[in-house]
Order: C-alpha cells, then sequence, then structure tokens
C-alpha cells in the first residue's frame, strides 16, 4: 500500500503543511524537524505526488469549494476548518453558493475549472452523475466532505449518518423516552436523510418499540422548517415526550414552537439536535445534540486534496453533547 503525506505527518509528529513545506523547500520548520521528517521519507518509501506538491506552487494556488448553503453555522464551521488547512498551505479559497440548483452547480463547476483551480471540494449535497462526469472529464481532482457518490470515485470525509442518528435516539430511549417524535430531511435524500431515517428506525426496533411513519415529520434543515415540522408532529397528538432533529438549527426551531405554546423544555417535552453547533450552546435550555466533528472534517477534506490519487475515504467519529435539554423519564 502505498505512502501517503498524511502518513508521513503522522508519523513524523508533524503536520501535513510542514512535511508539504519541507519537499518544497518552503520556510516555516526547524532544522530537527526538517531532519526527521526527510528520515520517515527515506524509510516508508514515500514518493511524492503531484498534488501534493501542486497544491503549493503549480497553476493558481487555489481550490473550490462548492456548498448548497452558506447560511447556517454547519457550513461557516465546515468552511472555518477549510480554510484553516489551506491558509497553512498558501492556499487561496473560492467559496461557492449551489443553493441546491443543478445548473449553478454546474456553472460554478465550470467556472472553478476555467480558473485552473488546483482542487474541489464538494460539500454537504449529493454528488450527482453529472457533477462526477464533468470533474472526471476535466481532471481535476476533488474530495467530498459530509456527503458521498455512489461509484467512490472520490474520496469522502463524512460521519456515519446511519449510526449516528441510532445512537442519538437510543440516548433518548435509555433515558426513558418511547415515544419520540423525528424531524428530518427528505427521505430520498441518500446522505442525511434517508440514513437517519433508518438509524432511527433501528434504535426504536432494536428497543421493542414500532417505527410509524406518523412519528416523523420532514424538512430542510433550516430552522423555519423545524418550526413547521414541531407544528406538525404535535398536531397529530401521538403523546410525543421527545423530539429528535437532524441538525439544530431544526431543533432551535421546534423549541422556538414549543416556547411560543408555553410546552416548557425539557419538563413537558425533551429535544435534541444534530450538528453541535454554537446554536446548541447559546439556544434556551442548551440543547443536547449529537456532534459531529464539522471543522475536522473540513480540514480532512483538504488532506484528502493533498493525498492526491492514493486519497482514502475517512469516516470520522461521533458523539453526544449532553446539556439541558433532555428530560429523564427513569
Amino acid at each position: 500500500m502505498a505512502v501517503k503525506l498524511s502518513d508521513v505527518a503522522r508519523m513524523a509528529g508533524v503536520s501535513t503543511a510542514t512535511v508539504s513545506r519541507i519537499i518544497n523547500k518552503l520556510p516555516g520548520y526547524s532544522e530537527e524537524t526538517r531532519e526527521k521528517v526527510l528520515r520517515v521519507i527515506e524509510e516508508s518509501g514515500f514518493q511524492p505526488n503531484a498534488l501534493a506538491q501542486g497544491l503549493v506552487n503549480r497553476k493558481s494556488n487555489t481550490i473550490g469549494v462548492l456548498l448548497p448553503s452558506l447560511s447556517t453555522h454547519f457550513s461557516s464551521l465546515l468552511i472555518r476548518g477549510i480554510e484553516r488547512a489551506a491558509y497553512s498551505q498558501s492556499t487561496g479559497v473560492f467559496i461557492c453558493n449551489t443553493d441546491n440548483d443543478g445548473e449553478r452547480t454546474m456553472e460554478y463547476l465550470s467556472m472553478l475549472t476555467q480558473k485552473r483551480v488546483d482542487g474541489i471540494i464538494f460539500a454537504s449535497e449529493w454528488l450527482t452523475d453529472d457533477y462526477a462526469n464533468f470533474l472526471k472529464k476535466a481532471k481535476v481532482p476533488a474530495a467530498l466532505v459530509a456527503t458521498a457518490s455512489e461509484d467512490n470515485h472520490f474520496p469522502y470525509v463524512k460521519v456515519d449518518d446511519y449510526s449516528a442518528s441510532r445512537d442519538a435516539v437510543k440516548y433518548l430511549i435509555q433515558r426513558g423516552h418511547r415515544k419520540i417524535g423525528f424531524i428530518t430531511g427528505r427521505a430520498d435524500d441518500p446522505i442525511a436523510g434517508r440514513p437517519r431515517i433508518e438509524g432511527y428506525r433501528a434504535a426504536l426496533r432494536e428497543s421493542g418499540l414500532d417505527p410509524r411513519d406518523a412519528d416523523i415529520a420532514f424538512g430542510n434543515f433550516h430552522f423555519e422548517s423545524g418550526v413547521d415540522a414541531m407544528a406538525e408532529l404535535y398536531g397529530r397528538g401521538l403523546g410525543h415526550t421527545a423530539v429528535f432533529a437532524s441538525s439544530d438549527e431544526m431543533a432551535l426551531g421546534a423549541m422556538s414552537w414549543l416556547h411560543a405554546k408555553g410546552i416548557s423544555i425539557p419538563e413537558e417535552m425533551s429535544v435534541m439536535g444534530y450538528d453541535d453547533t454554537i446554536d446548541a450552546r447559546i439556544s434556551y435550555p442548551t440543547l443536547t445534540t449529537l456532534r459531529q466533528p464539522i471543522e475536522a472534517m473540513g480540514e480532512k477534506a483538504f488532506e484528502l486534496l493533498m493525498d492526491g490519487p492514493n486519497a482514502r475515504s475517512v469516516i470520522m467519529g461521533h458523539s453526544i453533547t449532553s446539556r439541558d435539554s433532555v428530560r429523564d423519564l427513569i
């Protein structure tokens, strides 16, 4: 198995940026560090690939990042992670808001290739065959973050959405909740929709509970849709004691509706989110949520570009951040 730039960085105990600077004879490290990295390179048989060097000294020293929205805290954290990693390599970043519009996305892909960017990060949106075929034909290195593609031609970094959703619902069940509503994205969304729905249902079944379609309401991950979905769920009169929303923004929307109706959180309704953005820390009460390491995912996506054709997809770990919005019923 080929040794990657990130492997050299790990074995030498330095960042990928430092390894790249040493390879390209740029300043910013001690002589001791240089000798250690060169020794690891020699002993490991690492061969610098074109992209690892190219992001420093070829073409435009820029990359493009495509996101479906720039208005969420999720997006801002992701961009922060990507930009931090890119800045360490003296690489500029073009941020493109696709607005989930296929035609707009293709226009941005065309523009970025015309600008001869050194790589493209495709974030938080399903990579369709049209997008994938364009990237392959243009021969532009690409990496995916918080998404994936059917043919796995492009390396990606994401959490296991099925397992994360399952763990979140199990967390609620372990605290005595048996009637759990779910606010989620579209059922036909293969990234943040279907896997999280399947994880929700699996947790219920494994606990001897019956998943019901009526317990699910759909949104678009934004605040307003959380308000509407909470109203819809509550109006069905199913006696939920907890609601799990598959984004912090939708969870806050649900909390806003509950506050407006005089329904206390968590005494009368527990609420749990997904992401662990700043929204979760500043809400009242503070939001218990499923944490995915968003900034670290952005940094890792840039590293995948650095690793070039040897890059391997990465599933990053998730965890649960307990705060004040979930009540124990046991």
